[in-house]
C-alpha cells in the first residue's frame, strides 16, 4: 500500500515494474544485473483515483504520461534492484502527492485609501525632484 495523502492509498497491485540493465559505470555489476527499475502506473485505468483526480494528474504530469494514460518512472541511482525499486515507489508517491495538492484560492485584497494617497504623494515628490533637474531655458 502506498499512502499518497490521508485520503488516497494506491495498492501495490496497481503498480507494474520492469527491470533492465543500467547504463554507465559499475563494472561487471552493470553487465550482469538488471538493476534499472521502471515503474508503470495506469492513471487512466486506476480504480483508486476519481475521474477528477485522473484529470488533474493527467494535466499536471502531462510530460510524464503517454497517450495510453500510463505514467512511467525510471530509477537507476542505486546498484541494487531493491534500492532502485524503493526509490521509484518513493518518487511515485511524491509525484502524485504534489500533483494532487489543491492550490489555495487567491483572495483579492483592496488597497486602503491611505496606501493609495501615500503612493500618489511619492510619485508627486519624485516628479518634483526630476523637474528640478531639468535645464531651464531663461531666454
Amino acid at each position: 500500500m502506498n499512502d499518497i495523502s490521508g485520503k488516497l492509498i494506491i495498492p501495490d497491485n496497481e503498480l507494474r515494474f520492469t527491470f533492465s540493465r543500467c547504463s554507465g559505470p559499475g563494472g561487471q555489476n552493470v553487465n550482469k544485473v538488471n538493476s534499472r527499475v521502471t515503474l508503470w502506473f495506469d492513471v487512466k485505468g486506476s480504480p483508486s483515483l476519481t475521474e477528477r483526480q485522473k484529470n488533474t494528474v493527467r494535466q499536471r504530469l502531462a510530460n510524464r504520461i503517454n497517450e495510453a494514460g500510463i505514467l512511467r518512472i525510471t530509477a537507476t541511482s542505486y546498484r541494487t534492484q531493491r534500492a532502485n525499486r524503493e526509490d521509484a515507489v518513493r518518487r511515485f508517491v511524491d509525484l502524485l502527492a504534489v500533483a494532487l495538492t489543491e492550490k489555495p484560492v487567491r483572495k483579492k485584497s483592496k488597497l486602503s485609501r491611505r496606501v493609495k494617497e501615500k503612493r500618489l504623494q511619492a510619485k508627486k515628490h519624485r516628479g518634483i525632484l526630476k523637474s528640478g533637474r531639468a535645464k531651464k531655458n531663461w531666454t
